[in-house]
């Protein structure tokens, strides 16, 4: 299984604020889905923050966002080793299949690929 992409997700409301503050490190907005907004560098468009103010299907915020190319073979590993899987694997509206699971730290991670 290879890692495609590490995203930190951030709660907020506060999304005029955050575009404008990581605008100055040079982030620019890539993705807008009202309840999402993905902020990349236009450099190296893997480097993104996402700020969310809840999440359309899932009942938590996640904390991060792992982008893996098989991610049912990682869901697969992830319930073989018995950890707490906190949204099931799913296919989405918005071209992503994902679930939550949570880290031993107690961080949500929401682990997805692209359809």
């Amino acid at each position: 299984m290879t890692v495609r992409r590490v995203v930190p997700n951030i709660a907020s409301g506060a999304w005029d604020e955050s575009r404008a503050f990581y605008g100055r490190l040079g982030f620019e907005e890539v993705m807008n889905h009202g309840w999402i907004m993905t902020l990349a560098s236009p450099s190296a468009p893997t480097a993104q923050i996402s700020l969310m103010t809840s999440d359309r299907t899932a009942p938590v915020v996640p904390d991060l966002s792992v982008e893996v190319d098989d991610v049912d073979a990682a869901y697969a590993a992830m319930r073989h080793a018995g950890a707490e899987i906190l949204h099931p694997l799913r296919d989405e509206e918005w071209g992503v299949r994902r679930f939550f699971v949570r880290d031993p730290s107690g961080r949500v991670v929401n682990v997805l690929g692209h359809r």
